[in-house]
């Protein structure tokens, strides 16, 4: 436990950081879109590249892709089309990040698994 805690917590603030950096450049709702699809495809690989390797899991899988995807940002974005009376845009939204980030983490999996 003494390890644990600095590994999720360093892996969390530099996914934070990523995360705003990327929705920044690029915008809401498709820059929190692009973060999903991305730290899903990132989990797809890691999950198989690391292993049991427990020390990594924690900083990249739990702190770095905990801090970097942004599930409560989608949700939130989700909402604020729905209430802007963009509902249209907002069920497209909520397909397409559903659908893409299971691809990505999918295609994640396979890379790794065919690297191997």
């Amino acid at each position: 436990m003494s390890q644990t805690l600095p590994l999720v917590a360093l892996g969390g603030a530099l996914g934070a950081v990523l995360r705003y950096l990327m929705v920044t450049a690029i915008g809401a709702p498709v820059g929190t879109l692009a973060v999903n699809v991305l730290g899903s495809l990132a989990i797809g690989v890691l999950f198989v590249w690391l292993g049991a390797r427990d020390g990594w899991q924690l900083f990249l899988m739990t702190g770095v892709l905990g801090g970097f995807t942004t599930f409560s940002a989608f949700s939130l974005d989700t909402l604020k089309l729905v209430q802007t009376g963009q509902t249209l845009q907002a069920v497209a939204y909520v397909g397409a990040s559903v659908a893409l980030s299971l691809a990505a983490a999918a295609l994640g999996v396979a890379l790794m698994k065919a690297m191997s």
